[in-house]
């Protein structure tokens, strides 16, 4: 499970990066690998969009940040 987790982290960090080089420069990753159309783009594409998914759905149980008690009502521990 930590192992997917991971795999899915990284395409999601892949597909951040593209969409900052398509709003920055106007450049798609994609390009590399024969545009948009290319069946190498589009299964990268759909699994960047696929890890997004299972991350949505699996955030809660994976997140360390997220299972962690919340802190004390009168504010941070010291």
């Amino acid at each position: 499970m930590k192992t997917l987790h991971f795999i899915t982290w990284l395409l999601i960090i892949i597909g951040a990066f593209n969409w900052l080089l398509v709003g920055v420069f106007g450049w798609d990753v994609g390009m590399l690998f024969g545009g948009q159309m290319a069946i190498v783009s589009r299964i990268i594409y759909i699994l960047v969009g696929v890890s997004a998914i299972y991350e949505i759905f699996t955030h809660k149980s994976t997140c360390k940040m997220c299972s962690m008690p919340s802190a004390p009502a009168g504010g941070m521990m010291k």
